[in-house]
């Protein structure tokens, strides 16, 4: 089942998706949350730091679990999502760093790193809410367009319109990873609340063929349509697509 709650812009949408985590971490203060990068989800992670300085979120007994890491980047390179976490969530709060897992981009050995991924993900005993952007084609953490959907955490070839779209990230586009590790499908679909956060026009047209199209590995948000709870939150821009059906 999916819900889909509309916001006026980027700012209401930041603060919206914030109140569906905060609500989660009030109802389980031990909460296992699945966290996503890239600029989506920064406004709300913004509103959660605001949150915890305020007094109304406490992180000490907060586990997360990160979707993606790109293979080859170190933890102190400022383009790894490692990086990124710490830069926008884990050094503003009390969350314990030793309960924060992201793949390990530095194992060479794809098959290592994976199975070290998938066994630290049992271990938390289950994602309790998973973040998730979307991507132009689609993708939802790395899991670019397909064959079939992928179980496990595995590592994947990134889509040249994925390397393009991190470009503006990195110095030139050379320098963006061409390989990542991700979690699968299945790990995705595990979690028993699923929230995504989508922002813009150029997202329009991939909202309304991900959620109103057919579920296809071709286009792998769409196997979102399948879990029992999903909430999108999305700005008008976003929505403009589907605001008819919704």
């Amino acid at each position: 089942m999916i819900k889909f709650v509309c916001a006026k812009d980027y700012d209401e949408m930041s603060r919206k998706a914030a109140n569906v985590i905060s609500a989660q971490m009030v109802m389980k203060a031990n909460s296992v949350l699945g966290l996503a990068t890239g600029s989506t989800p920064i406004g709300t992670y913004a509103c959660l730091v605001e949150r915890y300085e305020k007094g109304d979120l406490d992180f000490s007994k907060i586990t997360s679990v990160n979707l993606d890491e790109y293979k080859g980047l170190t933890h102190d390179n400022d383009q790894s999502y490692y990086y990124f976490m710490n830069d926008n969530l884990f050094s503003k709060v009390n969350i314990d760093l030793n309960n924060t897992y992201v793949p390990d981009g530095t194992i060479e050995d794809s098959a290592e790193a994976c199975a070290k991924y998938d066994e630290i993900v049992r271990a938390t005993g289950g994602v309790d809410l998973q973040l998730l952007g979307l991507g132009h084609n689609g993708h939802i953490g790395f899991n670019e367009p397909a064959e079939v959907f992928p179980k496990g955490t595995h590592c994947v070839t990134l889509a040249q319109s994925t390397i393009d779209a991190n470009a503006r990230f990195f110095a030139s586009k050379e320098e963006v990873p061409t390989q990542a590790y991700t979690m699968g499908i299945q790990t995705i679909m595990n979690a028993k609340k699923i929230l995504m956060v989508v922002s813009g026009a150029d997202k329009a047209d991939i909202v309304a063929k991900a959620f109103f199209g057919d579920v296809t590995p071709n286009v792998p948000a769409s196997i979102l349509q399948l879990h029992q709870d999903v909430t999108i939150v999305g700005d008008e821009a976003a929505f403009s697509k589907i605001k008819d059906m919704i």
